[in-house]
């Protein structure tokens, strides 16, 4: 095993070990491992590192200096056992987060996405239900994939349409309750996941034709190629990448959870509610950690930006007039 691969097994142990979830971390840490191998390094160095943030095809700055970020932690532990071991400097990637705006699905394509992932064809037959309904769930809910990915049987509550979240993001645990409309749905793929596979084996809810569960990259890939499909995705020619970009870009899975939040902020506006004092309620609901995500919506979709404009303007005439 060459000595960057063995470092990095090494790092990856020792933060697990701390606690930390280092999926993500793991395998960008990985993925350099294997571009080290393949140039015959046997340690880091600035250079290597500078190389390896040029094979993020098209990425966005920020993502590129994410990566070399979490290469440039793990080389700073590496030099304390390996003296050749050169750290890339703080900042060598300029790039700053910038959230992208949303992609807010109609109804067609939303309607279009699950009726197509329904029909997935597999071996067993459930290929299709398992995501069909998964993305179905996220667009009713707004649940983050890892959240859906995680539910277990035991957390479906299907006699009463609730969802136990345990240990989402942040930490929290919060019940999500369902519209009858989603329960049935639930419960239909229930049975049908059942029939296939019977109820022994993992106590996933989603889960593979294998019977294990499904995974979040499995998730992304299969609507994906869905929305490349439906003409919802930009199709790439560029047949020189890897497999895994050639399915263009353009909405992403994460969409649909700011589908249900942006819908749920307009539906408001436009009845005329009281967001102000409303907003905390699906704050909860999302899970997010502050208030500030949430309104976060408003600035992000033009619609909602003019509706929240016209609604204080509307309050300080009052004010106004008031005084």
């Amino acid at each position: 095993m060459r000595p960057v691969r063995a470092a990095t097994n090494r790092y990856l142990e020792f933060r697990r070990n701390l606690g930390y979830d280092f999926s993500t971390q793991g395998r960008l840490l990985r993925r350099f491992a294997e571009f080290a191998e393949r140039n015959r390094a046997n340690y880091v160095t600035t250079d290597l590192v500078l190389r390896w943030a040029e094979t993020f095809h098209d990425a966005l700055p920020s993502t590129v200096a994410n990566a070399v970020s979490v290469v440039r932690r793990f080389a700073v532990w590496l030099a304390s056992f390996e003296p050749r071991t050169q750290p890339p400097p703080v900042g060598l990637i300029p790039g700053r987060y910038q959230r992208r705006r949303p992609f807010i699905h109609s109804e067609e394509q939303v309607v279009a996405l699950v009726s197509t992932a329904a029909r997935i064809s597999s071996t067993k037959g459930l290929r299709g239900p398992t995501y069909s309904t998964f993305f179905g769930l996220l667009t009713a809910t707004g649940l983050r994939m890892s959240e859906a990915v995680n539910l277990d049987r035991g957390d479906v509550n299907l006699a009463d349409g609730i969802l136990v979240i345990r240990r989402a993001k942040f930490g929290k645990t919060r019940l999500i309750p369902l519209h009858p409309t989603t329960t049935r749905a639930l419960e239909q793929y229930a049975k049908q996941r059942d029939k296939v596979l019977g109820q022994r084996g993992t106590p996933a809810f989603f889960v593979s034709e294998a019977g294990r569960r499904i995974t979040v990259w499995s998730a992304r890939y299969q609507f994906a190629h869905l929305s490349k499909r439906l003409g919802h995705r930009a199709s790439t020619r560029d047949l020189a990448r890897p497999y895994r970009y050639r399915h263009g870009r353009g909405p992403r899975l994460h969409d649909l959870r700011h589908r249900f939040a942006a819908l749920t902020l307009l539906e408001w506006y436009r009845a005329g509610v009281e967001v102000d004092r409303e907003i905390p309620k699906l704050v909860t609901y999302l899970g997010h950690a502050r208030i500030e995500c949430t309104y976060w919506y408003i600035e992000a979709l033009p619609e909602l930006l003019r509706l929240a404009t016209e609604r204080a303007a509307t309050s300080w005439k009052r004010g106004a007039v008031a005084s």
